[in-house]
């Protein structure tokens, strides 16, 4: 009951930030502030101390890489043979990548952290790494390849290098590989920081959520949205038990995989000429089917 109550609760933040953002008190300004506050302070914040106490190695594992690698790249390969029949290319291009690009930073993480122990939390954050920097290129490739896009891979993998999270990531994981001492006071204000997460992603995701108009097409929608919420946890959970990995890599990469499309697909899709309308309702979509799937899987690995 705890862990229901717990995506009851994302549920209910999900709608708040809806909420806000159509009365009006979460505008477009604030909205990017709220999202500047998560993306550059509390979820960098929730890394690091997920990371700095522990050694690289103890992390990050050839079966971990590989793992994250097979689900991502066949559950876009699935999507493909799914969607391929589809004669709008726009609409296809966005079926397919919010088939397999998982929100893992605003969802994935801090619903680990808030739900599981420390190790987990460490390795979800490395699961959040390797991911982003497939799903995000891959994201790049699909859209501008079938939408015949002018898109520079080069800058936006530029752009990604940056990426705070991925930054923080490294500098967590130097610090303990290499064993350095951090102050408590220092720990202490990070965690609370840490803590803040996932409400204010959770405010962000909903106040980000836009299904005005939108044209319907229930048989694509429900596609991606059982191949994101049902297909791509299958195979995690094929891929990451053939493995043999150990306990929380295992529960790490499942909850993380089976979070639903990243918000962030909406933006490829406007920047790159996929179906914006079809990529914000799949949005919508899949994030309100994986508080039931997301408990489903929780009370299943945990």
């Amino acid at each position: 009951m705890e862990v229901l109550g717990r995506l009851l609760g994302l549920l209910a933040l999900l709608s708040v930030g809806t909420g806000l953002r159509f009365s009006g008190v979460l505008d477009a300004g604030r909205t990017q502030r709220l999202n500047a506050l998560a993306y550059y302070v509390a979820l960098p914040a929730l890394v690091f101390v997920s990371t700095y106490d522990r050694a690289v190695g103890e992390l990050l594992t050839a079966d971990l890489f590989v793992g994250v690698l097979a689900v991502v790249f066949t559950t876009a390969g699935i999507a493909w043979l799914v969607h391929r029949r589809q004669d709008r290319r726009g609409r296809q291009s966005v079926a397919i990548i919010q088939s397999y690009h998982s929100n893992l930073g605003y969802l994935g993480l801090p619903l680990v952290a808030a739900t599981f122990d420390a190790r987990v939390t460490a390795i979800a954050s490395v699961v959040l790494g390797v991911a982003s920097l497939t799903q995000v290129p891959l994201t790049i490739v699909v859209l501008s390849a079938i939408n015949e896009a002018d898109a520079s891979v080069a800058r936006e993998l530029g752009r990604l290098a940056r990426n705070p999270v991925l930054v923080i990531l490294v500098v967590g994981l130097t610090v303990g590989s290499l064993g350095l001492s951090v102050p408590g006071p220092v720990t202490a204000g990070l965690d609370v920081l840490g803590a803040l997460a996932l409400p204010i992603a959770l405010l962000c995701v909903g106040a980000s959520l836009q299904i005005d108009r939108p044209n319907v097409d229930i048989g694509a929608s429900g596609a991606v949205v059982a191949t994101k919420i049902a297909v791509m946890p299958v195979l995690a959970w094929a891929a990451f038990s053939l493995l043999g990995v150990d306990a929380a890599t295992f529960t790490a990469a499942i909850v993380m995989l089976g979070t639903p499309t990243a918000v962030s697909t909406y933006v490829f899709a406007n920047e790159l000429g996929g179906d914006e309308e079809f990529a914000s309702l799949n949005v919508f979509l899949t994030t309100l089917v994986s508080v039931g799937t997301l408990f489903v899987l929780i009370r299943a690995v945990g």
